[in-house]
């Protein structure tokens, strides 16, 4: 092939590539700056059937990418240039494996040639994702090579899959094609009708598989006393089904904070501390079967009851085959979508309403919640159950990891309405949290609210550029301890200790960071400001910070105080 054809011949591949990934179901392509990958850049510049995103920091660009295809649920691909760029999207491929999230990294790359030989920006990129991500390894483009086989080899990649794909491209010089007078008419003949339909080159059927028990392991199941458990599910799934499935057979359904119902006013929501109460915990020993939905649970508590309890029966019910069980019991698993399954006909419990008591200590917490916390000192608690208690059904709450999801699975209220939730609970990382938020907003186009910490918010201040963009109100609401003051909860005895390595305390605030992006911006330190704040805030087509700045030790020494009186009643 001429010199002078490689950069035209290396665009149509990119183009190749792109164009399928769109029939394949794609909706976004997320991209940062860089040469390498020209031609994937400038085919996805041409590519009208995909929304393009742009960001300058690859970390923040893989997490966009990651909250696009949670709110999508459809693969997103993301394109960048060579070296460390390929590596800075590590965190949020991370966090994509372990959550079922499909990404996929279309990473320009030197040609091999230059490799170990002291070329600039040249590192191995194959497998750089280790177990985290499948490999697919492109050779250079070439002529030789039939355009059938890249898209088939696309497509069996693509196809089915729920986790990240590395699809990784290697591109010789020239990368900037001056014309496209390269006719590849004869090259592109053998694909047939490809060109023109929508459909993609190689069509996989649904490799999807439903499990569900008979009617007589229905029946065998729910004889005797037993409890639902839902934990990390969609919004997209449909959960309010398992509000139906509690009242049929008559259990207790224990909710988490990332299963959407944790508000629900029929669910048990209050968990955590309930299984620290000494009436509760003794209800709910008293059960002998468990029927669990997703997993990833946040309270610890919840987690060693499921792993301690003597259950006859341990049912769990999950999309894909996965373990999801940091406890490793022996149960029995079916692979089912929640709606189907929660559906079944399933016969009424022969141990209706057992737990009826259950329901009125649950009740009695939100009591003690709005009197210790609605009423109290002003702290981070009561923001996030003033933001919680907002919510609607149109609207968003992306919590951070951290103290803010520990707090909103503690203290959250119930109430009739709320929003869809969403969290990053695959490797709990504090990284790349409002740049996830951003990618759910971007997709929704509705009001979302992100509830982060101040050193999750230090991990992520490139993700303003981001934020700056957003056309709809997004409100980014910062709880600024001064520090990782979650550690106020570990057993460590020296103080001294805990301030110097564990808390970190900076003493930074966020107001000039909010500017140099030309974001709104707000500092509350008492609930009517941040009532005011947050009412502006939801009322703007566009994003706002509010920074609330709260006492380093606010938190933990109201967390224990309402944890001893929970204990002594």
């Amino acid at each position: 092939m001429q010199i002078e054809k490689t950069a035209e011949l290396n665009l149509l591949w990119g183009t190749l590539i792109l164009e399928e990934l769109a029939r394949l179901g794609v909706q976004h392509v997320c991209m940062a700056p860089g040469s390498r990958s020209t031609p994937l850049t400038l085919a996805a510049a041409k590519q009208t059937k995909l929304q393009q995103h742009l960001h300058f920091d690859e970390r923040g660009l893989g997490f966009m990418a990651l909250g696009l295809a949670k709110a999508s649920l459809a693969p997103v691909a993301i394109i960048t240039t060579s070296g460390t760029a390929v590596a800075n999207l590590y965190p949020a491929i991370i966090e994509a494996w372990l959550t079922h999230v499909p990404l996929i990294v279309l990473s320009g790359d030197r040609p091999p040639e230059l490799l170990d030989c002291g070329a600039n920006q040249a590192i191995v990129q194959p497998a750089i994702f280790s177990q985290y991500a499948k490999q697919i390894n492109l050779p250079t483009p070439d002529l030789a090579i039939r355009p059938e086989s890249l898209l088939a080899k696309i497509d069996e990649a693509i196809s089915n899959q729920s986790r990240p794909v590395h699809i990784n491209c290697m591109y010789r010089e020239p990368l900037y094609p001056s014309t496209m007078s390269a006719n590849f008419t004869k090259y592109l003949s053998t694909l047939g009708i490809w060109q023109d339909t929508s459909q993609s080159y190689v069509q996989y059927s649904s490799a999807k598989l439903q499990s569900i028990p008979s009617q007589e392991s229905l029946a065998r199941f729910v004889h005797g006393k037993g409890v639902i458990i839902a934990g990390t599910l969609s919004p997209k799934e449909s959960p309010e089904a398992l509000i139906l499935l509690s009242q049929k057979l008559g259990w207790p359904l224990l909710t988490d904070a990332q299963s959407q119902l944790r508000q629900h006013p029929s669910v048990i929501g209050n968990i955590d501390q309930l299984l620290d109460q000494p009436k509760a915990k003794a209800i709910l020993q008293q059960a002998e079967r468990v029927l669990v939905f997703g997993g990833r649970l946040i309270s610890k508590r919840l987690i060693s009851y499921l792993a301690e309890q003597k259950w006859k029966r341990y049912w769990q019910v999950l999309p894909a085959q996965m373990q999801l069980d940091p406890s490793h019991s022996t149960k029995q698993v079916w692979l089912c979508d929640l709606h189907t399954f929660a559906s079944l006909p399933w016969p009424r419990s022969s141990q209706v309403n057992w737990a009826l008591q259950l329901t009125q200590v649950n009740d009695s917490l939100e009591t003690l919640f709005q009197h210790q916390i609605d009423n109290g000192e002003f702290g981070e608690a009561m923001v996030i159950r003033s933001i919680a208690k907002s919510q609607t059904p149109s609207q968003q709450l992306f919590i951070g990891n951290s103290l803010p999801v520990r707090l909103y699975d503690m203290f959250a209220p119930m109430t009739p309405e709320y929003g869809s939730v969403y969290t990053n609970r695959g490797a709990s990382g504090i990284d790349g949290l409002l740049a996830t938020a951003c990618g759910i907003a971007k997709h929704c186009k509705t009001l979302t609210t992100l509830v982060i910490g101040d050193i999750s918010q230090l991990h992520d201040l490139n993700s303003l550029a981001i934020a700056r963009t957003m056309k709809t109100p997004f409100v980014l609401v910062i709880l600024n301890n001064d520090g990782g003051n979650i550690f106020n909860l570990l057993p460590i005895q020296d103080e001294k200790l805990r301030n110097d390595y564990y808390r970190l305390s900076h003493g930074l605030e966020f107001g000039y960071g909010a500017a140099m992006f030309g974001i709104a911006y707000n500092q509350v330190d008492d609930i009517e400001g941040f009532h005011a704040a947050y009412q502006d805030a939801i009322e703007f087509n566009g994003p706002s910070v509010i920074e609330v700045t709260v006492a380093q030790d606010q938190a933990s020494q109201q967390i224990a105080k309402i944890a001893s009186w929970v204990k002594q009643n």
